[in-house]
Protein backbone atom coordinates (compact mmCIF):
# COMPACT_ATOMS: atom_id res chain seq x y z
CA UNK A 1 0.00 0.00 0.00
CA UNK A 2 1.26 3.46 -0.86
CA UNK A 3 1.28 5.94 2.00
CA UNK A 4 1.12 9.59 0.99
CA UNK A 5 2.83 12.25 3.06
CA UNK A 6 0.40 15.10 3.41
CA UNK A 7 1.74 18.51 4.44
CA UNK A 8 -0.27 21.45 5.71
CA UNK A 9 -3.61 20.09 4.61
CA UNK A 10 -5.70 23.09 3.58
CA UNK A 11 -9.29 23.44 4.72
CA UNK A 12 -11.88 26.00 3.76
CA UNK A 13 -12.37 28.30 6.68
CA UNK A 14 -15.80 28.07 8.21
CA UNK A 15 -16.75 25.03 6.13
CA UNK A 16 -19.07 22.76 8.05
CA UNK A 17 -18.64 19.05 7.56
CA UNK A 18 -21.72 16.99 6.75
CA UNK A 19 -23.03 14.54 9.34
CA UNK A 20 -21.82 10.98 8.80
CA UNK A 21 -22.80 7.51 10.00
CA UNK A 22 -20.32 4.64 10.28
CA UNK A 23 -20.83 1.01 11.24
CA UNK A 24 -18.96 -0.26 14.28
CA UNK A 25 -16.87 -2.62 12.14
CA UNK A 26 -15.94 0.08 9.59
CA UNK A 27 -15.04 2.42 12.45
CA UNK A 28 -12.68 -0.18 13.95
CA UNK A 29 -11.00 -0.88 10.59
CA UNK A 30 -10.44 2.77 9.76
CA UNK A 31 -9.34 3.77 13.26
CA UNK A 32 -6.76 0.98 13.33
CA UNK A 33 -5.53 2.02 9.88
CA UNK A 34 -5.15 5.64 10.98
CA UNK A 35 -3.35 4.67 14.18
CA UNK A 36 -0.91 2.55 12.15
CA UNK A 37 -0.03 5.67 10.11
CA UNK A 38 0.80 7.97 13.02
CA UNK A 39 4.55 7.40 12.80
CA UNK A 40 4.79 7.67 8.98
CA UNK A 41 2.12 10.19 8.06
CA UNK A 42 0.91 12.00 11.19
CA UNK A 43 -1.12 14.67 9.34
CA UNK A 44 -3.02 12.03 7.39
CA UNK A 45 -3.56 9.92 10.52
CA UNK A 46 -4.96 12.92 12.40
CA UNK A 47 -7.23 13.91 9.51
CA UNK A 48 -8.68 10.38 9.23
CA UNK A 49 -9.15 10.05 13.00
CA UNK A 50 -10.81 13.47 13.20
CA UNK A 51 -13.18 12.45 10.41
CA UNK A 52 -14.35 9.17 11.92
CA UNK A 53 -14.42 10.51 15.48
CA UNK A 54 -17.24 12.88 14.51
CA UNK A 55 -19.35 10.02 13.11
CA UNK A 56 -22.48 8.54 14.58
CA UNK A 57 -21.45 4.91 15.21
CA UNK A 58 -24.07 2.18 14.88
CA UNK A 59 -24.34 -1.57 14.27
CA UNK A 60 -24.06 -2.47 10.57
CA UNK A 61 -27.69 -3.62 10.44
CA UNK A 62 -28.84 -0.24 11.83
CA UNK A 63 -26.88 1.87 9.32
CA UNK A 64 -29.29 4.22 7.49
CA UNK A 65 -29.88 3.31 3.83
CA UNK A 66 -27.71 4.92 1.18
CA UNK A 67 -24.67 5.43 3.43
CA UNK A 68 -21.16 4.88 2.06
CA UNK A 69 -19.85 1.77 3.85
CA UNK A 70 -17.70 -1.29 3.20
CA UNK A 71 -19.09 -3.05 0.12
CA UNK A 72 -20.92 0.02 -1.21
CA UNK A 73 -20.70 1.18 -4.81
CA UNK A 74 -20.09 4.92 -4.70
CA UNK A 75 -20.31 7.41 -7.55
CA UNK A 76 -18.66 10.72 -6.72
CA UNK A 77 -17.53 13.86 -8.51
CA UNK A 78 -14.25 15.61 -7.82
CA UNK A 79 -15.40 19.24 -7.90
CA UNK A 80 -11.85 20.46 -8.58
CA UNK A 81 -11.83 18.96 -12.07
CA UNK A 82 -15.36 17.64 -12.70
CA UNK A 83 -14.19 14.02 -12.92
CA UNK A 84 -16.87 11.47 -12.03
CA UNK A 85 -15.77 8.09 -10.74
CA UNK A 86 -17.51 4.98 -9.46
CA UNK A 87 -15.73 2.78 -6.93
CA UNK A 88 -16.62 -0.09 -4.62
CA UNK A 89 -15.18 0.06 -1.10
CA UNK A 90 -13.55 -3.28 -0.35
CA UNK A 91 -11.13 -4.93 2.06
CA UNK A 92 -7.44 -4.33 1.22
CA UNK A 93 -6.89 -7.83 -0.23
CA UNK A 94 -9.72 -7.24 -2.72
CA UNK A 95 -8.56 -3.78 -3.84
CA UNK A 96 -7.86 -3.23 -7.54
CA UNK A 97 -8.09 0.37 -8.77
CA UNK A 98 -8.18 -0.76 -12.41
CA UNK A 99 -11.39 -2.64 -11.55
CA UNK A 100 -12.78 0.24 -9.47
CA UNK A 101 -12.28 -1.55 -6.14
CA UNK A 102 -10.92 0.88 -3.55
CA UNK A 103 -9.51 -0.37 -0.25
CA UNK A 104 -11.50 0.87 2.72
CA UNK A 105 -8.09 1.49 4.34
CA UNK A 106 -7.09 4.32 1.99
CA UNK A 107 -7.27 8.06 2.58
CA UNK A 108 -9.86 8.43 -0.22
CA UNK A 109 -12.15 5.80 1.30
CA UNK A 110 -11.79 7.42 4.71
CA UNK A 111 -13.06 10.66 3.19
CA UNK A 112 -16.06 8.98 1.54
CA UNK A 113 -17.10 6.68 4.38
CA UNK A 114 -20.30 7.62 6.15
CA UNK A 115 -21.52 10.11 3.54
CA UNK A 116 -24.70 9.80 1.47
CA UNK A 117 -25.80 11.04 -1.95
CA UNK A 118 -25.87 14.83 -2.17
CA UNK A 119 -23.28 15.38 0.54
CA UNK A 120 -19.81 16.72 -0.13
CA UNK A 121 -16.63 17.05 1.85
CA UNK A 122 -13.35 18.92 1.59
CA UNK A 123 -10.78 16.16 1.19
CA UNK A 124 -7.29 16.99 -0.05
CA UNK A 125 -5.36 15.30 -2.81
CA UNK A 126 -2.38 13.23 -1.62
CA UNK A 127 -0.11 16.17 -2.46
CA UNK A 128 -2.18 18.47 -0.23
CA UNK A 129 -4.03 20.38 -2.96
CA UNK A 130 -7.61 21.15 -1.89
CA UNK A 131 -10.58 19.48 -3.52
CA UNK A 132 -14.22 18.82 -2.79
CA UNK A 133 -15.73 15.38 -3.28
CA UNK A 134 -19.50 15.23 -3.91
CA UNK A 135 -21.37 11.94 -3.52
CA UNK A 136 -23.72 11.39 -6.47
CA UNK A 137 -25.00 7.86 -5.76
CA UNK A 138 -24.55 5.07 -3.22
CA UNK A 139 -25.75 1.50 -3.64
CA UNK A 140 -24.96 -1.55 -1.57
CA UNK A 141 -23.32 -4.32 -3.57
CA UNK A 142 -25.28 -7.58 -3.79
Amino acid sequence: MVIFEMHDIPRRSGAEKPPIHVSESDYDLIANFALSLEGRAPALARMVLDEIDRATICPADALPPGIVALGADVTYRDESNGAVRRVRLVMPDDADLDQGRLSILTPMAAGLIGLKAGQSIDWPCPDGRPRVLRILDVTQAP
